[in-house]
């Protein structure tokens, strides 16, 4: 299955022939779409401080010594992710990795090789991406930018590729993830609104539109009519207006129509969107500056949840990808990870494990600085009692 992949993606004939054999998986759509980053405030805050805060934390590179895994500074990978290629750096690569698999569920990378070894690393814009399936496998991935198509076939052996998918988990597509839009489509909408309605109503001064009513049943003219609504239009319409008492002319009265905004209560349904959004994120709402949650007493808390329930599993998951993804490249063991120490809101945290650890009698050495994540040491196994 492989060669015949391969030959045809290097062969210069029509693909007609080979395109029957195979489906192309058009690419995930989001609900909400992509315009709510762009056009909604709760979304892109949360978007960016996922993949900001995510993206600018260090990766480390654990290669496996006789003593177990060693970190390694000078390691052709750890290099790697430090710039992955000439244009962006580490924090931008990664970041913009993240943002991808949050608005629309996957993200894809792809590794420029030379002699078998990945020199540089690219992010493809998932909307550019379609994967090619064949009875429900995926045999490779079709990039198209700029009127140029290219293949990457995903070996049919070792199921290995030029391009790492990670994705989100969706229930019903095995293709594809399900972005972090679509279970909050609908109060994204319901917060685009809200925002909609006072921003239209600010344009007429914060009043509330009515009705002029012709009292004892009587009509007006078509050309009284015509004159009423250009007055109306001119001299009382618009933010500018605001304000100026209305003249009516006998046997006209003014009615209001719509409900007032204190009655439709619009501010405390924004802010209940917007926290829900925030919930589909995995942001808490208070990091967002949100009224009316108070779920954390303070903002350490806050950024301590963010970090352990949203951005902590988040860098696992792309680190055990790259973990597998990139040991088939260098033909040897080691652990891609991230590195946890830098992360300074896990600083007290850290700091009362070593606390203890150092207090604790009955375990060895080895056995604690293996629960702190450190590296063995020779002679380390004999408990203090021991000792």
């Amino acid at each position: 299955m492989l060669q015949y992949i391969q030959k045809f993606f290097h062969s210069k004939k029509s693909t007609t022939n080979y395109l029957e054999n195979f489906y192309f998986s058009d690419p995930y759509e989001p609900k909400a779409g992509i315009e709510s980053y762009r056009n909604n405030v709760i979304v892109n805050r949360c978007v960016n401080v996922i993949a900001q805060s995510a993206g600018h934390v260090p990766w480390v590179v654990m290669q496996k010594t006789s003593s177990g895994f060693e970190k390694v500074t000078f390691h052709h990978l750890a290099r790697l992710l430090k710039k992955p290629n000439p244009m962006k750096a580490g924090a931008e690569f990664f970041a913009e990795i993240i943002a991808n698999k949050l608005l629309f569920g996957n993200s894809y990378i792809l590794a420029i090789s030379n002699n078998n070894k990945p020199v540089e690393l690219h992010s493809l814009n998932p909307q550019a991406v379609q994967v090619i399936c064949e009875k429900g496998s995926i045999v490779g991935y079709k990039y198209i930018t700029n009127n140029n198509t290219k293949y990457y076939p995903v070996d049919s052996v070792n199921k290995h590729s030029q391009v790492l998918h990670i994705k989100n988990y969706h229930p019903t597509d095995p293709i594809y993830g399900l972005s972090c839009l679509d279970p909050a489509s609908k109060l994204i909408d319901l917060h685009n609104k809200s925002t909609e309605w006072n921003h239209t109503l600010l344009k007429n001064g914060a009043r509330p539109s009515g009705a002029l009513v012709v009292n004892n049943g009587g009509y007006l003219s078509e050309d009284q009519f015509e004159r009423l609504r250009s007055e109306l239009n001119d001299k009382y319409y618009g933010s500018n207006n605001a304000g100026k008492p209305m003249l009516l002319e006998g046997g006209l009265d003014w009615k209001e129509m719509s409900i007032s905004p204190k009655d439709m209560d619009f501010i405390e349904s924004r802010n209940s969107a917007a926290r829900e959004i925030a919930l589909a994120f995995g942001v808490p709402p208070q990091l967002l500056g949100i009224n009316g949650d108070n779920t954390y007493s303070n903002m350490q808390e806050a950024r301590l949840a963010l970090w352990e329930e949203t951005l902590i599993p988040l860098l696992d998951k792309i680190a055990d990808g790259l973990t597998n993804w990139l040991s088939f490249w260098f033909q040897d063991e080691f652990i891609v990870d991230f590195d946890r120490d830098s992360i300074s809101v896990l600083t007290e945290k850290r700091q009362k494990l070593w606390s203890n650890l150092n207090n604790i009698n009955f375990m060895s050495a080895n056995e604690k600085r293996a629960m702190a994540n450190l590296p063995r040491i020779q002679n380390g196994d004999k408990v203090a009692e021991e000792a």
